[in-house]
């Protein structure tokens, strides 16, 4: 992996891709310190004095090892722990930093190239590498790591680095000279005589550009002000440069003509031309660039976040632009290749190399051939065997600059003997693949295009005002091209050619699933036919796991197109292990036929899910229904897993019959917390299976699925989503007449009723569920109905009733052996204490409930024990443990994204600060309470927070009358 450290401005790390942050100021000193001393034992002493100066604490040991613990994460996540960078030496560390990886470095090397060419007087090789050498500067060295930066000794190498940069800087205008750009060397030299008063050296260029510009009496200016600036500052004389430079105009002698260049050999330029409505991309665009090594196109893009500081083509010998057929990899390619073309003055090589062609690749062999004829090689001399070739062309690479753009490679093997194996050539490669194996390369994956270039592409295609006057039309037709370069390309012909049409014809005709691909054809230009080159070749391939792939590839379109799966719901779907369902899922992603948009985690673009249900001749209908109802069935478990991890329900539905279920991998949660999280993400996928399910006729998944919502139901009943799929799923399950569905499902929804203290209707569906329980004889079931009963009557305040159910639901419990449930119910018989005025007995009960659960990874029901134990510490008068207890029953809630339940703390908060006489916190509460509340349309806490704040007015007034 290509690993960049910079220290020519603030301090970065990139790892060929993206930059990785350096957190912490402690830590980023201390990788500065090092990289000072790159490749040398740099003493502990000296690091605790760069960390904390003259004051080192007593605890300086202790803090510089877990500092440096945290570095080193950093650099094994930039060189993806590929070797050991940071190594303990003594006395101390050494931090390994290889050739071309520290930005300082490179430029120093450059410097010298610079200094080189300026002796021999090669003025056009001073530009370029002046140019090169400056691009690595991203500002002040070291800017963002005072006062470390101020030091002596880190200060002297940025004094260092700046006087090299400076004289640079004054080569460079020798070279402009040189080459008679006298006029154009004026403006820079001006600017920088005034930031540099007395350097003589600007001085003295700019009096030689102004006085062979014509410009005599600006010349004579310059001398007389940098005279008398020396004499009054310093008291001294301008040196023997500058007198030189006087005498010459003096003199009067006339400019002289540019320098002759070189005679040299016509190098070869093979570039195809560039589209001319290439849109966006400029931060790709800027990332390649600084990959190859070459300096920005405008001022200010060398900060570029996505740049690696420092790199060149000497060290990123190649750069990968990959990304699914379509996306727009060649027309980048093209793009950045000819503005680099004067950083490789030597010629730009270019080969389609046919990777995902019907009629086969090219191979390396005849391209080796061409490529060295094109660089002067006749071919008498060329060598029968193809690794032969590869080291001849590497040679007559070596001394050269070349650019070789090698477009659509097949993998890695297609394209390694192309490759330059140093100096300063660099290859840019397009493939669909991710080529992850391709050694000493820089990858820059593409996505589809955002918005704003979609927009700005079919401007440009179609007409600004076109587009600008149907803007829902524009909007249907960017979301049917999915941001895909090619698509909007052919609609933007489509609709250039066609000027009488109105957008909203076409994105009629775009409809998905509707003739979309067939729209998205024209000439040469057709996705489908696009998509089908990344297809085939792995349908087709010779190896068994590409071959696997693409019937996964298939399947995910026809069956589960619009929603990402993961391993393990993948193996269910594919009928595979976790493990073989991974290496499939990763062949699709490097192929570009998968997006993998965060780990473990894949899915379809939307037009290559299109394309891949197409693609339903190669499967039978018998083999598509099987794979979907096994993710059907696990989408059943896997809620079931998530509902135990959430709630710690002792109860679950009987699981699915069939030993594909059994041996099935499913998730597994840390906490309620992951659980619900988990569920709530996958909600839109869960609502779908439902929907399937129930057209396959298999009630016994459909109503799994939505009684496996209870634990998500926990923290977000106050959406409603529970209690659409609840009657959803009712409506399937009475159609099939299954009696064990109905029974779960109205426990179930009179738990969603309940929630959202629709009291009578939940007391109604326990009741029904108590019947269809009963008639299986399952106690257990009805010990939980009975104590969710006694749960309404106290939300109903009719504490008879409510002991009544608790006492029978606890009796149950022991009859079944279950001591759990028996601690549930515990609470309930709490709540019965506090409700009848015995804050005492209740707030003993509490406190066992706390003890109980405190750690066993609820919390949900922890923290209602929470907030009911410290509305109970209210009533005792014990101010500052309520709000303690209050507190912590509100942080889990807010851990949770529970609105709900955070709305009800805040109620009961906002009621202790009233009790106690705190006025301005309980307004400030109950005005919190209400925000939620209505953002969240929870009606019954509306008019509790609105009556508590007419209670709290009313007590504010009756305080201030005299």
């Amino acid at each position: 992996m290509v690993v960049k450290f910079g220290l020519l401005g603030p301090l970065v790390v990139h790892d060929g891709t993206e930059l990785r942050p350096v957190t912490g100021p402690k830590v980023r000193v201390l990788l500065a310190a090092l990289l000072l001393r790159a490749n040398r034992t740099v003493s502990r002493d000296t690091l605790k004095e760069a960390l904390w100066g003259a004051s080192v604490p007593a605890s300086a040991d202790a803090s510089l090892a877990n500092h440096l613990t945290r570095l080193r994460r950093v650099l094994a996540a930039a060189d993806g722990g590929t070797e050991e960078r940071l190594r303990t030496v003594a006395p101390g560390y050494q931090l390994t930093v290889h050739e071309g990886e520290l930005d300082a470095d490179v430029f120093e090397a450059r410097a010298l190239a610079v200094q080189q060419a300026h002796r021999r007087g090669d003025w056009e090789a001073v530009r370029r590498e002046t140019g090169l050498a400056r691009s690595l500067w991203r500002g002040t060295p070291l800017a963002d790591l005072a006062p470390f930066s101020d030091t002596e000794a880190p200060a002297l190498r940025v004094h260092q680095l700046a006087e090299a940069r400076l004289q640079v800087l004054e080569w460079s205008f020798d070279a402009e000279l040189g080459l008679g750009r006298h006029h154009e060397a004026v403006a820079p030299l001006t600017a920088l005589v005034g930031e540099h008063p007395l350097r003589e050296g600007f001085h003295r260029r700019l009096m030689l550009a102004l006085h062979r510009s014509g410009r005599r009496a600006e010349a004579f200016a310059v001398f007389h002000r940098l005279r008398r600036d020396l004499v009054d500052e310093l008291g001294t004389e301008p040196g023997a440069a500058v007198h030189e430079a006087y005498a010459e105009m003096l003199a009067g002698e006339p400019a002289p003509g540019p320098a002759p260049r070189a005679v040299s050999v016509r190098a070869p330029f093979q570039l195809p031309c560039e589209g001319e409505a290439f849109t966006g991309r400029e931060a790709e665009a800027a990332t390649v660039r600084a990959l190859l090594g070459v300096p920005p196109e405008a001022p200010g893009a060398a900060a570029s976040t996505d740049a690696a500081p420092g790199s060149g083509p000497a060290h990123a010998r190649a750069v990968v632009i990959s990304g699914m057929g379509g996306v727009g990899k060649t027309a980048l390619a093209m793009h950045v290749a000819h503005r680099v073309r004067d950083a490789f003055p030597d010629g730009a090589l270019y080969a389609d190399l046919r990777g995902y062609c019907s009629g086969g690749a090219r191979t390396a062999h005849e391209l080796l051939a061409r490529f060295l004829s094109d660089l002067g090689v006749h071919q008498d001399a060329l060598p029968e065997d193809t690794d032969d070739r590869a080291t001849l062309f590497r040679s007559a690479l070596a001394e050269r600059r070349v650019l070789l753009v090698l477009d659509n490679a097949r993998n890695a093997a297609h394209v390694a003997p192309l490759l330059p194996a140093g100096g300063h050539s660099a290859a840019l490669i397009t493939s669909r693949q991710l080529l992850a194996d391709l050694p000493r390369s820089a990858k820059v994956p593409l996505s589809p295009l955002p918005e704003s270039d979609q927009h700005a592409l079919l401007a440009r295609l179609a007409g600004a005002e076109r587009v600008r006057s149907e803007p829902e039309a524009l909007a249907d037709i960017m979301a049917a091209c999915g941001g895909l370069p090619l698509a909007l390309h052919i609609v933007g012909g489509r609709l250039a050619s066609r000027p009488s049409w109105p957008l909203a014809l076409l994105a009629k005709r775009l409809t998905p699933h509707q003739g979309r691909l067939d729209t998205l054809a024209m000439g040469h230009f057709d996705v489908r036919r696009t998509f089908a080159m990344s297809y085939v070749a792995i349908r087709d391939s010779e190896q068994p796991l590409e071959r696997e792939a693409a019937r996964a590839f298939r399947l995910l379109g026809r069956v589960w197109s619009a929603h990402a799966v993961t391993p393990q719901s993948a193996a269910a779907l594919l009928d595979v292990t976790e493990a073989r369902a991974a290496a499939v899922l990763d062949v699709l992603a490097d192929a570009h036929l998968l997006l993998n948009p965060e780990p473990d985690r894949y899915q379809l673009h939307d037009l290559l899910g299109e394309y891949a249900a197409q693609r339903d001749d190669e499967d039978t209908e018998e083999e598509r229904t099987a794979a979907l109802l096994r993710l059907l069935s696990w989408y059943a478990a896997a809620l079931a897993a998530a509902t135990v991890a959430a709630t710690r329900e002792t109860q679950s539905p009987p699981p699915l019959d069939g030993d594909a279920v059994t041996d099935m991998s499913l998730p597994e949660f840390a906490d309620d917390d992951e659980a619900i999280r988990w569920t709530e993400r996958e909600l839109p996928a869960v609502r779908d299976a439902l929907t399937r399910a129930g057209e396959l006729g298999r009630s016994d998944i459909a109503w799994r699925l939505a009684v496996g919502l209870f634990g998500h139901a926990s923290t977000h009943w106050w959406t409603g989503e529970w209690d659409a799929c609840l009657e959803q799923a009712m409506d399937i399950a009475r159609r099939h007449d299954d009696r064990l569905g109905q029974a779960w499902l109205h426990r179930r929804t009179a738990v969603a009723h309940g929630m959202a203290y629709r009291n009578e209707a939940c007391l109604e569906h326990l009741r029904i569920a108590l019947g269809l329980f009963t008639e299986r004889a399952d106690l257990a079931a009805q010990a939980s109905i009975l104590g969710n009963m006694s749960a309404v009557y106290l939300q109903i305040e009719d504490s008879e009733q409510a002991l009544a159910h608790a006492e029978r639901s606890r009796d149950l419990y022991r009859a079944t052996r279950n001591t759990k449930g028996e601690a549930l119910l515990l609470s309930r018989i709490a709540d019965v204490h506090k409700m009848r005025g015995e804050p005492d007995r209740a707030a003993a009960d509490y406190r066992r409930v706390i003890d109980l659960i405190r750690g066993s990874g609820h919390g949900v029901f922890l923290a209602t024990a929470l907030t009911n134990y410290g509305d109970t510490l209210r009533v005792l008068g014990d101010r500052d443990k309520a709000f303690e207890v209050l507190a912590e029953a509100l942080s889990i809630r807010l851990r949770m994204n529970d609105q709900g339940g955070t709305a009800d703390c805040l109620v009961f908060t906002a009621r202790a600060h009233h009790h106690f006489g705190e006025w301005d916190a309980a307004r400030e509460t109950w005005e919190s309470c209400l925000e939620l509340a209505r953002r969240h349309d929870l009606g019954m806490r509306i008019d509790e927070c609105l009556e508590g704040l007419k209670a709290l007015a009313s007590r504010v007034m009756a305080e201030e009358k005299p």
